[in-house]
């Protein structure tokens, strides 16, 4: 489903843990990280798309998360014709998102990457807010630094500043609490 300018309706995902830490999940068989996020189908609502697709890509419930907050209006991104199937080329741009910010309630454990048979990711991480701008395909960083500065507004004011804006591209290393294989089990890292 398309828009008449060619952009595919759907959400995205930022879970926060207690230490307002992002969720960051590695597209399965993949070196690529990024949020959970998915299409909107016909009839759902942007919340209804984003609970089923927390269910599909993260193993989450309703009752594992709260909605802290949610980007006022559609985001966009384009895609470049070289990721475009062939046969969408001409119709398909890109995406426009609803971005929703969401605390995690229930435990890490909670978390399944394998709750379909379709699973999206074969890994995730805790991070730090602004480290994904760091290292998200090009083509998506303008859209995520638009969603991470407009949710922002709901964090405490500690975590207000965009080190990403402020210090410019820089690799962080992720201060993780837990590495997670392939079963989408938590895996406590060694001298933690």
């Amino acid at each position: 489903m398309l828009d008449r300018d060619g952009f595919r309706p759907n959400v995205g995902i930022v879970l926060l843990n207690a230490r307002n830490q992002v969720f960051w999940g590695k597209r399965l068989r993949t070196h690529s990280w990024q949020f959970p996020q998915g299409g909107i189908k016909h009839g759902e609502s942007p919340e209804q798309a984003m609970l089923r697709e927390l269910h599909e890509e993260v193993g989450l419930l309703p009752e594992h998360v709260e909605i802290v907050g949610r980007t006022r209006d559609w985001l966009r991104y384009e895609v470049p014709d070289h990721f475009i199937r062939k046969d969408a080329r001409g119709h398909y741009r890109g995406q426009k998102q609803i971005w929703f910010l969401l605390r995690l309630v229930g435990r890490d454990s909670d978390m399944n990457l394998r709750a379909t048979d379709h699973p999206e990711f074969d890994a995730w991480r805790w991070n730090e807010y602004w480290v994904p701008l760091d290292v998200v395909i090009e083509f998506k960083r303008g859209v995520y630094e638009m969603a991470l500065t407009e949710l922002a507004r709901f964090l405490p004011r500690v975590n207000h500043h965009n080190r990403y804006l402020r210090s410019g591209m820089r690799h962080a290393r992720p201060d993780d609490d837990h590495r997670n294989d392939s079963t989408g089990k938590v895996v406590p890292e060694s001298g933690n």
